[in-house]
């Protein structure tokens, strides 16, 4: 299972075909207390780095894009009652929506964890 980060701050979990996507422990940092998430429907076809999601924060309100393209098959439903999740544990409840994977090739310009954190680094 490898875990993937793209430029906008989203992680993208891949496991067989199918994307687990969220945001990164930084980008729920920037947000802060994060207070409404519109999640995509099932069933909707996305492309790399649509805006398919947002994110509202008691700072400001954040699209999402997807990091790679894809089916929609899942959507956190949980984080209509609980967007606190993805304060808590943005790598893991509060994962935003899964897709399943159009083309693997969308993966290849993403970056590795070590890669994520020297960006980051670098935005200090």
């Amino acid at each position: 299972m490898s875990i993937k980060y793209s430029n906008e701050h989203e992680w993208i979990r891949v496991e067989g075909d199918v994307g687990t996507v969220g945001i990164s422990q930084y980008a729920q940092e920037q947000l802060g207390d994060v207070v409404f998430v519109d999640v995509p429907q099932a069933g909707r076809t996305i492309a790399k780095g649509e805006s398919v999601a947002v994110v509202e924060s008691v700072k400001a309100a954040s699209d999402i894009y997807a990091p790679a393209g894809g089916e929609v098959i899942e959507g956190n439903a949980a984080l209509a009652d609980a967007p606190g999740d993805i304060n808590a544990d943005p790598m893991g409840k509060g994962w935003i929506f899964k897709v399943k994977l159009g083309n693997p090739a969308d993966l290849d310009g993403l970056m590795d964890q070590a890669a994520y954190d020297e960006f980051v680094k670098s935005l200090g």
